[in-house]
């Protein structure tokens, strides 16, 4: 398997980053690509990247951090950067995100879809695939990308963690985006805030725009569920679309390593 969106770059691995890789190893997860939020973790990312020959990452900034992402003074040129080395696959996670954390709200709208298309013009101007973050900002997300449909990829990307209404899901469907899976997909009931019963989405979604992933340390699959998530459990998420769509496993594995490496073209 691979865990396309992970982030052993945040601090919940600090300890034993090794071991996890290992452990992921082990169980038989071929790549794990890590996800910067910002520019410090996009920064750790890449290290991480450069560290180990399997871990590969995805730069940019997270809607939650677009009110703070001007103070980086030039951040898009700093993502550049970055981007020049060829174990960075993707732009992400970016897009647009109106639930309520506690730590700070919901970041202005404005700022969001500001810094969210600046980063699909980096993509652009980079040749890189997007890792879009959607949280019950469906309809305004799939807005900005229509409107940018002329500077999209030909396979535009993926949509990281998908969660919302199916016309959401076919119009990113029809814009060419993958949709990833994770550990929420094995969980009873739906997300505060959500319409659609992510097993629907699930089988809804063919298994050939289906990515499987993990958002370690979060969202941790179910018989683990209130534990520390690893990138391990990815196999997981293929099992639980395997019993969903009831094909075998091997199938899933097989099908959604190739869906990565097809989204993700500098993954070797």
């Amino acid at each position: 398997m691979i865990d396309a969106h992970c982030h052993l770059n945040f601090h919940a691995f600090n300890k034993d980053v090794d071991e996890v890789i290992k452990r992921s190893q082990a169980a038989g997860v071929e790549r794990i690509i890590n996800t910067g939020t910002k520019l410090d973790s996009s920064a750790h990312a890449l290290q991480l990247a450069e560290q180990y020959d399997n871990l590969y990452a995805i730069v940019g900034v997270h809607p939650h951090h677009a009110d703070k992402i001007e103070e980086e003074g030039d951040w898009v040129g700093q993502l550049k950067i970055m981007t020049n080395n060829p174990k960075v696959v993707g732009i992400g996670e970016i897009g647009m995100d109106y639930f309520s954390y506690h730590s700070n709200g919901i970041v202005d709208p404005k700022l969001q879809k500001s810094v969210f298309e600046q980063q699909i013009m980096l993509a652009y101007n980079t040749g890189l695939p997007l890792q879009i973050h959607n949280r019950q900002a469906g309809e305004d997300v799939i807005e900005v990308l229509k409107a940018h449909r002329n500077y999209l990829q030909a396979i535009p990307g993926m949509f990281h963690c998908f969660a919302g209404s199916m016309q959401v899901l076919k119009e990113a469907l029809n814009l060419g985006f993958f949709i990833g899976f994770d550990g929420n997909l094995t969980y009873p009931g739906m997300a505060p805030g959500e319409t659609t019963a992510l097993s629907d989405i699930a089988k809804y979604v063919p298994l050939e725009r289906i990515i499987c992933e993990t958002d370690s340390p979060y969202l941790t699959a179910v018989p683990h569920r209130g534990q520390r998530n690893e990138p391990q459990y990815v196999i997981l998420v293929g099992q639980q679309i395997a019993r969903l769509k009831q094909i075998s496993y091997e199938k899933v594995k097989q099908q959604t390593i190739k869906n990565t490496y097809t989204v993700f073209k500098r993954l070797k």
